[in-house]
């Protein structure tokens, strides 16, 4: 962690001691009190309820737990929650406006890019950074970037074509 210590607030809750965590989820500002051991995966699950990203290895390896974290994809279960003071998070919840699905959700059901389903929230968390970063990847770049997901039910070439068909219509539709 690279941040003083210092500037959290301890207090002492029911024998535990806790951390006060100020940060944005989803465009919402977020301030809890949580254990400075708990991870940025659990915080978004059990504090706020946000279910879509997923423990798999708990390791950082396998990409289910991707999230967005001040405009880069970062695997929840290896971060601290207490560093992620002061970021802006996107989940996979936080994709979808007004009850509308984004083009990238709508592109993975159209091209039948998932199946079970448990690994798609961290193939689109890692595919929207990819795409806020660089709206024209090459196959290469796309390929790199999904390489850090792992999925045993759809194969890639439905998730490939699904990163494909949305940098197109987002080039069509939002002038990217």
């Amino acid at each position: 962690m690279d941040k003083d210590c210092s500037m959290y607030i301890e207090h002492v809750e029911s024998g535990k001691r806790k951390v006060t965590l100020s940060l944005t989820v989803n465009d919402r500002l977020v301030v809890r009190d949580v254990d400075p051991q708990m991870t940025l995966l659990h915080f978004l699950r059990d504090e706020l309820k946000l279910f879509g990203t997923k423990e798999a290895c708990g390791e950082g390896e396998c990409g289910a737990c991707t999230v967005i974290m001040n405009g880069k994809a970062v695997t929840s279960c290896i971060i601290l929650a207490i560093e992620a003071e002061g970021a802006q998070i996107t989940t996979v919840e936080g994709l979808a406006k007004d009850g509308k699905l984004s083009i990238l959700q709508e592109e993975f059901v159209s091209q039948d890019a998932l199946q079970c389903g448990f690994c798609t929230p961290g193939f689109l968390m890692s595919t929207r950074a990819l795409l806020d970063s660089n709206a024209d990847p090459s196959d290469e770049e796309i390929i790199e970037t999904l390489s850090g997901n792992l999925c045993r039910c759809t194969g890639y070439i439905p998730i490939l074509n699904a990163v494909k068909r949305t940098i197109e219509r987002e080039r069509k539709e939002l002038g990217r």
